[in-house]
């Protein structure tokens, strides 16, 4: 039998193992800054950023600041499902999603969140990340709710659901199926308003541009479009995302349904006014220019930053399109290729010329 000293002792040491373990799972309190606000002439203007995952809170608050002083308002942002709930349906773990989320609001950014990734659970051994089957929409549709309690109340309204589902790859290596999109939309957008009535579900991203394999890569965005109509997807979104990409062409070239560029949003609104959703507004998620040297789908520095104002300026055009989030501020890697050059500020932190250009337009007065 244990002495009462030695029994004090082992309570002691248990307590302090215990403390120390659970210490290092526990949310840390965040190093706030104190409260900015973005100076910009351009209410528009947005930044696409790569900082879920990260976990560095002083590389996420100055990438912020640094998206706050070149003028842009918001910021999109993916929140992978598969990080928030990693092993199971039950309990949540926000540690990175409340990191950069308090950080966006302390630089007056308004976060627009990306939500998609599955966990290993929720999908069929051997599929990749991106396979979300019928089953497990409900639990989908929970986290996103989950995600919308909390959040909303901070001011993230705009809840993207899905990337690009006319891709195969984004579709879990399967066919794209707007069908089975258009599914997906009445689960979650039911979910949602029921615990968070002022989110904003905001359906497409799609991939621009015309059918690659017979539909089988890439369902054409046109197409894929009209067909979620088709299936009675209108009344499950509040917000319609578009991907704007230039390509080799200034912002103000001519659309047409066999081009990508920046104007392709033209058509996608036509459509949409087509079906009657011409009170909903849009918003740009991906979009902008390379400008890479060796690359055959760039443009030179000086067309980047020409064509990247132009491309800001041009929003403001369109009262139905509420932000313009451009791919992207950064990385924290580096891949010695052409991804590089989307970059507006390099991944030591180095502000790149497209970076200081946008910045000076930003505050002209």
């Amino acid at each position: 039998m244990l002495k009462p000293l030695h029994f004090f002792a082992l309570l002691t040491v248990t307590a302090l193992f215990a403390h120390q373990f659970f210490a290092l799972r526990l949310p840390q309190p965040l190093d706030l800054p104190p409260q900015q606000q973005v100076v910009s002439r351009n209410p528009l203007i947005g930044l696409h950023t790569r900082l879920t995952g990260v976990g560095d809170e002083v590389y996420i608050h100055q990438a912020l600041a640094q998206v706050r002083e070149m003028g842009a308002t918001w910021i999109v942002d993916l929140f992978p499902w598969a990080y928030v709930q990693p092993r199971s349906r039950y309990g949540y773990d926000w540690t990175g999603a409340d990191m950069v989320i308090e950080h966006a609001h302390r630089q007056g950014l308004r976060v627009i969140a990306r939500l998609d990734i599955v966990p290993a659970w929720a999908r069929p051994p051997g599929t990749t990340d991106r396979h979300l089957d019928p089953a497990y929409y409900q639990d989908y549709a929970n986290y996103v709710a989950a995600f919308a309690a909390r959040y909303t109340p901070q001011g993230v309204q705009h809840l993207i659901i899905w990337n690009e589902p006319n891709l195969s790859f984004e579709w879990g290596e399967r066919s794209p199926d707007p069908g089975a999109y258009a599914a997906l939309l009445k689960v979650v957008y039911p979910t949602v308003k029921a615990v968070a009535p002022e989110a904003l579900i905001v359906a497409g991203a799609l991939s621009p541009g015309s059918a690659l394999a017979g539909g089988h890569t890439r369902m054409d965005d046109m197409q894929y479009l009209a067909s979620l109509y088709d299936a009675q997807a209108g009344p499950y979104f509040d917000v319609w995302a578009a991907h704007a990409y230039g390509g080799r062409e200034p912002p103000e070239a001519e659309p047409a349904p066999e081009r990508v560029n920046f104007r392709r949003i033209e058509l996608v609104r036509a459509m949409m006014e087509h079906f009657g959703d011409g009170d909903k507004p849009m918003i740009i998620t991906e979009a902008g220019y390379n400008d890479h040297p060796r690359w055959n789908g760039a443009v030179t520095p000086a067309e980047r930053i020409q064509w990247t104002i132009a491309t800001y300026e041009l929003a403001r055009t369109y009262p139905w399109l509420d932000a313009v989030a451009l791919w992207q501020h950064s990385t924290p890697f580096t891949t010695h290729s052409h991804p590089d050059a989307w970059n507006f500020v390099a991944p030591d932190g180095t502000p790149r010329a497209i970076y200081h250009a946008v910045r000076e337009y930003a505050r002209e007065r």
